[in-house]
């Protein structure tokens, strides 16, 4: 009976709308925060260094908290933060889809645990497109109603 629950399209679409929700949330609240996530799941851009890709492991905890924080937001359905990797603090942007994050996490404690195992296509763009960022945040700002996620 829990597989037919978890495996439901409905119910990922339900934990994607209570992550998002949270997400938002803590923005407006400025509590930091961290996300367990699966890492196949996720983009890096520019793409991270091999010696360093390859230390992270299928399920990978990123904490957002200063800068990482203060660049976080959350963009179509996904949430999208820069951070820097390795002793030389690797640049890169990180994107992850909402739906892929199985944990929120304040002060060690889940606030959300995501059980959701919905198969469903994570869209990716094979290559960066040239000012892709850039139309995707004038678009996001086009919107008034998009003003109240922005942090102040």
């Amino acid at each position: 009976m829990l597989d037919n629950i978890i495996e439901d399209r409905d119910f990922a679409t339900l934990m994607q709308k209570n992550i998002e929700g949270l997400i938002i949330y803590l923005f407006e609240k400025d509590e930091h925060f961290g996300i367990l996530c699966k890492i196949e799941n996720i983009t890096f851009e520019p793409p991270l260094p091999k010696e360093i890709a390859s230390e992270f492991r299928a399920m990978t905890l990123f904490f957002l908290a200063g800068y990482t924080f203060d660049t976080a937001n959350i963009v179509g359905e996904n949430l999208v933060f820069e951070a820097g990797f390795g002793t030389d603090n690797f640049g890169s942007i990180v994107t992850v889809p909402l739906n892929t994050i199985v944990q929120i996490i304040v002060d060690e404690t889940p606030l959300l645990i995501n059980l959701s195992n919905h198969k469903r296509e994570v869209k990716r763009a094979n290559a960066p497109q040239e000012g892709g960022v850039e139309n995707s945040m004038a678009s996001f700002l086009s919107n008034p109603e998009n003003s109240k996620f922005l942090k102040k």
